[in-house]
C-alpha cells in the first residue's frame, strides 16, 4: 500500500469524528476498524508513517507524520496514533488508541 497523497491542508481538525463514527458503527466495529488501521501501520508502516482511517468507508491508507503536522498542525508523532479522516466533511481527528 502506498503512502497517501492527500492534501491535508484542506482539512479542518475537529474532535467529533470519533463519537460520530462510534455512533454510526457501534463501539465494537469502530474499535475493530482502529485495530485494523494499527495493524496496517505494523505491517506496512514505519516510524514516520501514520495510519489514516476514512470514516465514510472504513478504508485505510498511510500518511507521512511530517506532512500531517505541516499541513494540519497535528503532532502525530506518538505511539498507536490513528488519523480519522472525513472526505465528505473535509475534517480530521487524531486518535491515540487506548484499546
Amino acid at each position: 500500500m502506498a503512502d497517501s497523497t492527500i492534501d491535508f491542508s484542506t482539512y479542518t481538525p475537529v474532535n467529533h469524528l470519533w463519537p460520530a463514527f462510534v455512533e454510526r458503527l457501534g463501539s465494537e466495529k469502530a474499535q475493530q476498524a482502529v485495530r485494523q488501521a494499527l495493524d496496517l501501520q505494523g505491517m506496512s508502516g514505519h516510524a514516520g508513517s501514520l495510519p489514516v482511517l476514512f470514516v465514510e468507508t472504513c478504508g485505510l491508507a498511510l500518511a507521512h507524520t511530517d506532512l500531517v503536522r505541516e499541513q494540519t498542525g497535528l503532532n502525530s508523532h506518538g505511539y498507536r496514533m490513528v488519523l480519522l479522516l472525513s472526505r465528505r466533511e473535509l475534517e480530521v481527528q487524531l486518535l491515540q488508541d487506548a484499546l
